[in-house]
Order: C-alpha cells, then structure tokens, then sequence
C-alpha cells in the first residue's frame, strides 16, 4: 500500500494544472508544478524569483509572526518594506502589542502610536519574526523508519523521534531553527529551515478608529474600509544575526524586501498573497462537516455571544475598562462571528450532501481494495462515538477554561506554588510570579470577570448532560445559586484582588501549594480539568488518533481514485503562495460588490455616536480639504480591494503581490459569504480583503506624519 500511495503523489503533481482562484501552494515546487499557469495569468517573473536559496528572492521580504516558545505557529505574517528592517503587517496583528504599551496616559489604541525615530520605537518581549531560509522533502527519510501496520500513537512517536533528529542536524553549528510538520493528512512531510529574531518593535500603528474601522460591526464583511496595517521593525546583533532584546542591536538588514506599488489597481489583475496560512481542512469527510455545523459551531457560537455581551456593556461603560478588554473583546468574537459565517456557507453550499455522494462514488470505486474496506463506515462509527465527548470538550475549553480569565490564573498560581516548593531559586520563583501577576491585573476587572463566569456555570449546566458536567461546575448550580456561589468565590479567593495575591507572593513558603489547593476558584478549576482529564481527553484523543489514521488514508485513496484531479495541502502554517485575481463578486441574486472601497465610504460610515465608527476628526479634516496627496485613484483614496486568492487564518498581514512582485497590500480578511473556504472554496464567492497599500502610505504621511517613514521604503508607479 505504501508503494501505491507515493505513486499517487507521483502522478498528482506531475499533472498540475491548477485553477489561479483555489490552492495554497508550496513555495520550493513552483517552478515544476505552477510557474506556467501563474505566467498565463500575467505574473511577469520567474519561479526563482520567488524562491530561491542560493540568492535573494520574494521569500526572503516575507516574515512570519510567532511567540518564543511557538515560534513556527504562526499568529500572523508580515512584509518587509526597507533595507532596514521595516515591517508592515495588520493592526489586528499587532493589536496586543499596541495594548499592552497603552494606557490612560498613553492610549496608542485610541490615538495611534507614531515613533519619531528609531530611539522611540518599542519592544516587545516574546514575539519572534521568522525568516525563510530553505525548504526540503523529508517525506523519504521519515518514511523509511514507519511500518505499515504501526499503531497510531507509536507511528506519531517515531515520527516526531525523527523529526527531532533530522531538524537538529540540519540547523547543527549555526543560528538557525528547523521545523518538519506533515502535508497531505500525514502522507508528505517537508521541513522549514528558518532565521527567528528576537527583537522585534513597534514604529507606528493608527489609531483603533481607523485601524479597526468598523471593528466587530464589519469585521468578515465586504465592502471595507478598514485601515487593517501597523509597522514593526526587525533588530538583529552585531552580525545581523538573530539576538535577544538590547539596546545595541541595529536593524535587520534584509536579503530581498518589496518594492511598494503606488500606481492604479484594475478588475482582473494577477495578484499573489504570499505568507503563512493556519489550518484549513479541504479534505473533511461529510461526518466532521456535519458534526462541526450541527454541533459544534452553535455551542461555540452561543458561549462566546454571552461572553461578549458581558465585555462590551463593559467597555462601554468606561475608558479604563475598553482599554482593558478591547484586545481580548478582539479575540473572543473573531472565531465567532467566522463560524457564524462558515456554517452559513457550509449549509449554503451543500458541502455535506456534496461530500456524502463522494463518499459514495469512492466505496464504489473502493470495491475490492482491501486497503480501504469500511472506510467510510468506520468515519461514521468514529464521529457517532466523537459527538458527546466533543460537546463536554468544547464547554471544558470555551466555558471552563476560556471562560472566567481567573479561572487560568488560579491554575497558574498553583504552578508558581509548586516551582517555589521544589525549585532552589526560590527568589527567581517569586519574581517570575510577580511578573505574572502584575501583567493580569494590568488588564483585569473582577466585577467584570464574576459576571462572565456566573454567564459560563449557567450556560454549563443548561446544556450539557449532567454525568459530562464536572463537580465543581455541578455543585454551583445547586443551594444558594450561581450568583451567590460565584459572589462568595470572588470574595474569599486571593487572587481576585492585587493586593491579596502579592501579599501571598510576598509569603510564598513551602506550604503555599496546599493554600492553593484550598482556594475556591482553584478547587473549581481544578475540577473542571480534572474531569477533562480523567473522563474526556483519554477517550477523545484515542478517537482523534484513529480519525488521524484514517484521515491519511481516506486522501491517498481519494488522490489514487480522482487521478486527474488538482490537489493541493491543507494549510498548516508554513510558507504557501495563493495567487488569483482582483474582482468583485455577487453574493446573492441582484447584489453585485465592486472589487475597491475609497475614503468616501469611510465618510458614509463616520458617526460620532457608534465607537466602530467615529474616525478621528484629523481624518475628517483631511477629507473636508481635499488634501489627498499622491494616493488617489480617479480623484478618490483608495482604501480596501478584494480579490479571488485563497486565504485563511495566518494569511493576516500576508504581501499581496501584483505580477512584477511588487506590494499592492496587505491581506486582513475574507469576506463573510465566502468563509467556509477552510473546507470547501468557491470561485465565484470567496473573496479575501486587502487594504490598499495607498491608503496605508496616506495614513502615514496624513495621519501619521511620519513621512520618515516612507523615505525608507522604494516606492514605484
């Protein structure tokens, strides 16, 4: 069987003949697979120009966004725009960074943050900016060392066993990072060989009301005027090597960065995003897309929505609370408002009936293959046995852990307690908690949170079984109530009030774990991880692993039985191009979007009485004057396009390229019609948004007035 599936791979990327609008492909395979259907479609240059390793090409302008410790998990991707080590990305990437160096006195999300030069610009501990050495097929090596009939959980061992081994030697005796991860449901693997720095600071972002224009209103929406960018920038050591935070580092200095394109942009031009895209899931079977649509988005969905109810009354209610909870308001209703719209498109679409009659054709074609026998029954069995340990998981992690923020502070705490207990730096213990405690309580609001979790245990007990309803979580439903229960919580435990739990840092001793122990907020956290321990997580990942074994081979069959079909990985945050076209689209019968927006659309939308959409009067000034500068098309500023190119999570501050390899854009979003792209991609209707790099350099030099900035940058019409 394994000679049978590597000659599947064999004959499908030897008759690539993708369509432009659909794919996320591996930068290193171009040159044999796509070069020809992309040069069909307009792009002017060669498949070394975009990935080369022996000089500089488009790959090396591209960055992606990590934190240390998960440097190849990519929350995001980034542009390099000067010889100095400038960086263009989103202001939702850059969003946390933005807040955790606002505050009353210095509210950069309110106001925006313009460093006047370079002794200005700000660090941020923690988020690291990869660089793309070289890629490599490993898939062989791996290989080599699998058996045929190897368990699943043994299979994962020795793979990750030699993935250790073939990443350190290829990164041994230098400053490099290697990652191997698998393509194509574990029938491929390549690996990542990268330059990480750790030095990467902010230099500008706009204020909230432009970088976040329309914010949760219009977010996964098209039309759009949001001015989705911020500027970072690289630092580097002596030796233009990767170095840890220092005030002598100077700025990285590139192999290749981009030129910016000022010019006109028209319906029908090339475009490529280039970066690294999360997850996407093209190769689902009909009984994980059912599941997901049935069950699991609409209990995540109704979770998160009463969260958010609860923070935005908050913010509302105060400037010191909207500072507080914008980032995390930011990150709770991002994944919500997408599944609302994936699972609108998935039924739209009919992704479940077009998958069953697949499944059909492939037991039929399957017929006398013993290799796949049963398949698809045993999916079903599978997801039938999946379907009540997937609903208590999901109010484990959305209700439980995700739930009330004190609830992973507890956790925490009881860490702290036990490193203190067994650890001889017992002051090293001490300083890593205050650390700690001193960056939550920054942006925490007790009142706010004793809210959220009486939301949470109502919620948890609502809707899940009794016997998948943990303890802890049980017994607050029962006596006085959930009110009373999280009230009298909130009043006893030590780490709802600063001052309590210093005072308790302060003391740290070898009893403190047992004083943890005892608090009510960790004895009900405690129970709820617990409960997934003992009960869920063991049962899940045993069915997950089985999944995981018959996701490789469901694909190689498909792969053996569609032959002269195009195939392509999934997503799973390395490196891929997608390249299509600019165009708007209609998204139901006698609506038809145009493919840009411009500021006048801004001006539609401003409204002193909406915070999504009160822009700063500076903005309105502009627009009153006429001053434009050089950033117009046709008289008009244009502010966002969409475009046909397939895009994901991670894709976020992705260069949009136009067919010289020049940068056009930034890629922030997808629009909402469209959403279920991560399972099933529509031409006609997926659309991802950008926003026009003009728009970018007029906030700059308008808003801004950090025209410094756009004298760095090379700059062509």
């Amino acid at each position: 069987m394994k000679k049978g599936i590597l000659l599947c791979f064999c004959v499908i990327w030897c008759i690539v003949c993708c369509r432009a609008e659909e794919g996320m492909w591996i930068p290193m395979l171009l040159k044999k697979y796509n070069i020809e259907d992309m040069q069909k479609k307009g792009f002017k240059l060669t498949a070394e120009d975009i990935y080369a390793i022996n000089r500089a090409s488009l790959k090396d302008a591209v960055v992606g966004l990590g934190r240390e410790g998960r440097p190849f998990q990519h929350f995001c991707t980034g542009g390099l725009i000067s010889a100095e080590g400038l960086v263009v990305t989103n202001h939702h990437c850059a969003f946390d960074m933005i807040q955790k160096h606002s505050s009353l006195e210095k509210n950069y999300l309110r106001d925006g943050f313009w460093a006047k030069g370079r002794h200005e610009e700000l660090a941020n501990p923690g988020i690291t900016a990869s660089v793309l050495v070289r890629m490599e097929d490993v898939t062989g090596k791996i290989q080599a060392a699998l058996s045929e009939n190897m368990p699943e959980k043994r299979r994962n061992g020795v793979i990750d066993s030699v993935c250790n081994v073939l990443e350190q030697a290829a990164v041994a005796g230098t400053d490099l990072s290697a990652n191997i991860k698998p393509y194509f449901n574990g029938n491929q693997f390549f690996m990542s060989v990268f330059r990480i720095y750790k030095d990467v600071r902010l230099v500008a972002a706009p204020p909230s009301a432009i970088g976040n224009f329309g914010g949760d209103t219009d977010n996964w929406t098209w039309p759009r005027h949001t001015g989705d960018f911020s500027v970072l920038r690289i630092y580097a050591g002596e030796n233009n090597e990767p170095a840890a935070y220092s005030e002598k580092n100077k700025p990285y200095r590139p192999a290749a960065f981009s030129k910016i394109y000022a010019g006109g942009l028209t319906e029908g031009d090339f475009t490529m995003v280039f970066g690294y895209p999360g997850t996407t899931n093209e190769y689902l079977p009909s009984y994980a897309v059912d599941q997901l649509v049935e069950l699991e988005n609409p209990h995540k969905i109704a979770i998160r929505t009463a969260k958010l109810n609860i923070i935005k009354a908050a913010m509302n209610s105060s400037d010191l609370l909207r500072i507080k909870y914008a980032s995390k308001a930011a990150g709770v209703a991002n994944a919500w408002k997408k599944w609302q719209g994936e699972s609108k498109g998935l039924k739209r679409f009919k992704t479940v009936e077009n998958k069953r009659m697949l499944e059909e054709k492939f037991q039929v074609w399957a017929a006398g293959k013993p290799e796949y026998a049963g398949l698809i029954d045993r999916y079903k069995a599978l997801y039938d046995k999946r379907k009540e340990l997937m609903l208590a998981d999901i109010y484990l992690g959305e209700a439980g852990r995700r739930g009330a923020e004190l609830m992973n502070f507890a956790l925490s705490a009881y860490t702290y307690a036990q490193r203190y207990k067994t650890q001889t730096d017992k002051a090293g213990v001490q300083e890593d908690f205050r650390n700690y405690a001193t960056a939550f309580f920054k942006d925490y609001d007790a009142e706010v949170d004793k809210t959220i979790l009486i939301e949470m245990l109502r919620l948890y007990n609502e809707n899940v079984p009794s016997e998948w309803v943990p303890e802890g979580v049980a017994e607050a439903a029962e006596g006085k109530g959930i009110t009373l229960f999280a009230e009298e919580m909130f009043r006893k435990s030590v780490f709802t009030d600063p001052d309590r739990t210093f005072s308790f840092i302060d003391k740290l001793d070898s009893k403190s774990v047992s004083k943890v122990s005892r608090d009510p907020a960790y004895l009900l956290i405690n129970s709820i991880v617990g409960f997934s321990r003992e009960k869920v997580l063991s049962p899940l990942n045993q069915i997950n692993r089985e999944i995981q074994q018959l996701n490789r081979l469901w694909l190689a069959g498909l792969m053996e039985m569609e032959s002269d079909k195009v195939f392509y990985p999934d997503a799973n945050s390395t490196l891929r191009i997608a390249y299509g076209t600019i165009g708007g689209y209609s998204p139901s019968d006698a609506v038809r979007y145009n493919y840009y927006t411009t500021l006048s659309g801004i001006m539609e939308k401003d409204n002193p009485a909406i915070y999504d959409y009160n822009i700063p009067q500076k903005l309105r000034d502009i627009y009153a004057s006429g001053d434009f500068g050089p950033y117009t098309q046709n008289g008009e500023v244009p502010v966002c396009f969409i475009a046909n190119n397939h895009t994901t999570g991670g894709n976020s501050g992705s260069p949009v390229l136009n067919a010289r390899g020049e940068l056009i854009g930034l890629n922030f979003d997808r629009a909402w019609d469209g959403v279920m792209s991560d399972m099933q991609y529509d031409p006609e209707i997926c659309r991802n948004i950008a926003v026009d790099i003009r728009y970018v350099l007029f906030i700059i030099d308008k808003i801004g007035d950090a025209r410094y900035l756009l004298d760095e940058m090379e700059i062509v019409n």
